[in-house]
């Protein structure tokens, strides 16, 4: 676990003059400017884990596409443009967001088990470059609204390979009960359904697994068996060019290894590296998590009967990882405290719940009111599924790149939470 005594485990977050930085520029500058609590990216921790992505996969045909879920702020997106991504999307305005930033129609792969024929008529009108398709229902809809636009598209049909990722279970998607995908043993009859539709050009076999991934295991049982579908169809006459593997490789939020992104590269290679297949690559977590921290304030320290609880301003709907997936942040103070010796704490947030926590039985030095806490690979999953519970206010998010920082979303006035409602006029009128 990271120390305030030792090295910061992200390179961009170090620990200079005893306080941790992002970059050039000190955490509690930001904290002082904009208020606690708030995240901040690093623009420098994204590019570095963007150019080992893509360095990783030198000399095959490869696409990378942002899994724009993990985090989908403007300017989070702007920069992976600038870097040459795609975008992965799962909703209309996650497409809307990517074109926005600047990512080409063509680079866009719409994915989603549950798109609308609203949504799919747009990303048809935007033309996107890939729609994923997840069913038989999807299938017929999708043609529907090519053939009335005189359009014949190409599209990916997503296999689901029962293949269990050995992850949380609410963060795996190829196993048979997911919901995800068509099953694999449906593949070869729904591929001929696809082809004999008017306005369908079936040509590519998509997957994803699930999430954080450090054991490449589940990958290689995956993309072994997505090998020998293509060889399948191709048998009978499809005409496969392009596969699109999903994301899924973690990130080490406790301290293990880092995923080796060679190894999984050589994976890929192995299995389907000689099937001439085009590859569509889609992480998301792994290139943004670690460029992010979320930065609060402890409120109060109270003894508790068990151990410390440390009260701090953001919450569960801050962050809601811990509470949803019981998921694992470092918990580190900002500010050096010296040798003073770590005891276990709780990390607890304002909001009226027994679950708003951000760590558990943490060991933590001696903290009062009024010092900041840092939680560390806050990047992906953090503010996108952040919410209003209990009234709070969303949190600002911070860009820093080098000494230059910017607020790239505000924290909103009370005002416009409450201007978000509407009283319909004879209750307005009996309120007068």
């Amino acid at each position: 676990m990271p120390s305030p005594r030792q090295p910061s485990p992200i390179p961009e977050y170090p620990y200079r003059d005893g306080a941790m930085q992002c970059e050039g520029v000190a955490l509690a500058t930001l904290a002082e400017a904009v208020g606690t609590p708030f995240y901040c990216y690093s623009t420098a921790a994204l590019t570095r884990r963007y150019r080992d992505y893509e360095a990783a996969f030198a000399g095959l045909d490869a696409r990378i596409c942002y899994a724009v879920k993990a985090n989908s702020n403007q300017a989070v997106l702007t920069r992976f443009a600038q870097l040459g991504a795609g975008a992965d999307v799962v909703s209309e305005g996650e497409m809307r967001r990517a074109l926005a930033a600047g990512i080409p129609a063509e680079r866009i792969v719409f994915s989603g088990v549950a798109k609308t024929a609203a949504e799919l008529g747009a990303a048809l009108d935007h033309g996107v470059g890939q729609i994923n398709v997840e069913s038989e229902g999807e299938l017929h809809l999708l043609s529907e609204l090519a053939k009335t636009r005189g359009r014949r598209i190409r599209v990916a049909l997503r296999i689901n390979p029962d293949i269990d990722a050995r992850t949380h279970p609410k963060i795996t998607t190829g196993k048979a009960q997911n919901k995800f995908g068509i099953p694999f043993e449906d593949a070869g009859r729904v591929y001929a359904l696809a082809a004999s539709l008017p306005g369908l050009e079936p040509v590519s076999v998509a997957l994803h697994i699930g999430s954080q991934l450090l054991d490449f295991a589940p990958f290689e049982a995956a993309f072994s068996r997505a090998a020998a579908l293509v060889r399948q169809l191709r048998g009978q006459g499809r005409a496969i060019s392009h596969l699109d593997l999903g994301g899924g490789v973690g990130v080490p939020y406790q301290g293990e290894a880092p995923a080796d992104l060679n190894a999984y590269a050589a994976i890929i290679r192995r299995t389907v590296g000689g099937l001439g297949c085009a590859l569509t690559l889609e992480p998301g977590r792994f290139l943004i998590a670690e460029a992010g921290v979320l930065v609060s304030q402890v409120i109060v320290v109270k003894p508790g009967s068990l151990r410390r609880i440390v009260v701090q301003d953001a919450a569960m709907n801050d962050l809601l990882r811990p509470t949803l997936y019981e998921a694992y942040h470092p918990v580190v103070p900002v500010r050096a405290i010296g040798d003073a010796r770590a005891t276990p704490a709780d990390v607890v947030g304002p909001v009226c719940e027994s679950g708003d926590y951000l760590a558990v039985a943490r060991d933590l030095p001696p903290l009062a009111s009024g010092d900041l806490l840092a939680v560390l690979y806050a990047g992906a999953y953090g503010a996108v599924m952040s919410s209003t519970y209990n009234s709070r206010l969303l949190v600002p998010e911070v860009l820093v790149d080098g000494t230059r920082w910017a607020v790239v979303r505000p924290r909103p006035s009370y005002a416009d939470l409450i201007g978000l409602d509407r009283v319909p006029d004879w209750l307005a009128a009996e309120r007068r």
